[in-house]
């Protein structure tokens, strides 16, 4: 009888760590700091955008697939192949050349990388002394720029011939960059202290 209740329990669905953090605390502490009367209306991470521009694929097109399998492997899904609007004479790029690589993450996969980036990658960073607060864009998302793709411990160092950087676009349902800062401090993304 006991190993038939226990074969008839539904499996538990995996809940980021982050994510349950928001749902136990974050949300009763911003309900409280802001008055707001429902929970669904405390600002929330919508969606990670991560862009890394890739420039010298113009001269060899294996930069641009190593970059590929490489933003690949540190976000946990396939980035999409981005391709020149105009043509600009001064870089040596036409019009359709691929210039670069981006992913957007949402649901688990955005709160695991979000995880890693905070615990992980940024203390990483070397002479990290926190994120500028000035990276807002006065719609409540933040942008933090990494030079390099080596503090995520997802990329093989010895397959990495050219280091390139990277944005990371963190976007919120905030109206304010107030909110959105007290809910990024509240997960865990380290601010530089002015």
């Amino acid at each position: 009888m006991a190993q038939q209740t226990a074969a008839a329990k539904p499996e538990g669905r995996y809940v980021s760590r982050v994510r349950q953090t928001y749902q136990r605390e974050i949300v009763r502490q911003m309900m409280e700091r802001y008055g707001y009367k429902n929970p669904m209306a405390v600002p929330r991470l919508h969606k990670i955008v991560i862009n890394m521009g890739v420039g010298e694929a113009n001269q060899n097109i294996k930069i641009l697939d190593a970059a590929l399998d490489q933003l690949g492997a540190i976000s946990g899904q396939r980035p999409v192949m981005r391709r020149a609007r105009k043509s600009i004479a001064n870089f040596k790029i036409r019009q359709g050349m691929p210039i670069g690589c981006t992913v957007t993450l949402r649901g688990d996969r955005m709160y695991d990388f979000f995880d890693r980036l905070v615990t992980i990658a940024l203390p990483r960073v070397r002479d990290f002394r926190g994120l500028p607060t000035r990276s807002f864009d006065g719609r409540g998302n933040y942008t933090l720029g990494l030079k390099d793709q080596l503090v995520f411990l997802e990329v093989n160092y010895t397959k990495v011939d050219k280091v390139h950087g990277m944005n990371v676009t963190i976007v919120t349902t905030a109206e304010t960059d107030e909110e959105s800062k007290n809910l990024l401090t509240l997960l865990g993304l380290p601010f530089r202290r002015d």
